[in-house]
């Protein structure tokens, strides 16, 4: 079978195509045929700078959708001809993460998506809605499952919150998506004027461009008369940590989920305190948050945004495409 593993030295041009036997599944695993894969820049920063266990050669990519094919001795969840999605946490089916599901994080610290054939735990997979196709499905596992997490999980979204999201990518689309699917009021961040539009027509209740407005922060302020939104869905980081606190309300939440500006910087904690702001690392999710989000994808009919696919010997550039930050939503991988 055909599949991409991480190159000895780090970089996109150290993606390597070869071939591998299909793999077998043993007890308690099922194999899957991949059909799709989708990108996170999750992906791009291992690839980038080599950040796996073993250093070279995991099969990168956490996010994938397939048909089941075979199943092992001891299988009791899912049947030949399933239609399923891998977990981003191989281990976490429930409950609070921990050490142990740490070390189960596809497409770094163990093989993921990026192969034609992967066997997974029989626990580490969910039934994808039956209104979604396999690229859609394969959306899901990590963007979908942060926003689910930060903002109805952790978050306990209200009708009638207002919610500000940075950016037009996946977790901040999925954010969108989900936030007006609980009526809430959406404010949305880009640099593009065109992407502000795209986000407009999926919900978005006001828009700012942060390159023509770089106070952006005070312009939120302005939106919500002074008071500022209960939630914010952080992708920046440190870049834009300090903006998102100014912007939040007493009392509000803001989930820190990407590192977009980098990891450097400091944060001074005074406002944080002072406002009573609830700061929360959202790092992915559960199996039991997964099958939650897809009970209200399928009840609501709601559709990934995917902006682009590229074929399996495409992948190179895929993460070229991510990497140059054009996309609106998702860029998947068809196989």
């Amino acid at each position: 079978m055909k599949v991409y593993q991480i190159g000895n030295e780090a970089g996109i041009d150290a993606l390597t195509l070869v071939e591998r036997p299909e793999p077998k599944p043993e007890y308690g695993q099922i194999l899957v045929r991949v059909r799709a894969v989708s990108l996170n820049y999750r992906d791009l920063i291992i690839v980038e700078s080599n950040r796996t266990d073993s250093n070279s050669h995991v099969i990168p990519m956490s996010d994938g959708a397939g048909e089941v094919v075979a199943v092992g001795v001891g299988v009791t969840r899912v049947k030949v001809g399933a239609r399923v999605a891998g977990t981003f946490f191989q281990d976490w089916v429930s409950g609070n993460i921990n050490a142990k599901v740490m070390k189960s994080a596809m497409g770094g610290e163990i093989d993921g998506m990026l192969a034609e054939y992967v066997t997974l735990n029989q626990n580490g997979v969910v039934l994808l809605p039956n209104h979604l196709s396999y690229e859609e499905g394969a959306t899901l596992p990590c963007a979908a499952v942060t926003a689910w997490h930060a903002l109805v999980t952790k978050g306990n979204l209200k009708a009638g919150e207002t919610v500000l999201i940075l950016g037009t990518g996946g977790v901040s689309i999925f954010a969108l998506q989900f936030a007006k699917l609980h009526g809430a009021r959406v404010i949305v961040t880009s640099s593009s004027d065109e992407k502000l539009e795209r986000a407009k027509a999926l919900g978005a209740d006001d828009t700012i461009n942060y390159k023509t407005t770089p106070n952006w922060e005070e312009a939120v302020y302005r939106l919500t008369d002074s008071t500022g939104v209960d939630h914010v869905v952080e992708v920046g980081g440190a870049g834009t940590l300090q903006k998102s606190i100014k912007a939040v309300r007493y009392g509000g939440y803001i989930s820190l989920i990407g590192v977009l500006t980098g990891f450097g910087g400091e944060i001074n904690p005074q406002p944080i305190l002072g406002k009573s702001i609830t700061l929360q690392g959202i790092y992915v999710g559960s199996r039991e948050m997964f099958e939650a989000m897809n009970r209200a994808i399928a009840h609501h009919q709601l559709k990934p945004q995917i902006d682009r696919t590229f074929s399996l010997s495409e992948a190179k550039a895929a993460y070229q495409y991510l990497k140059s930050g054009s996309h609106f939503g998702k860029v998947v991988i068809q196989l």
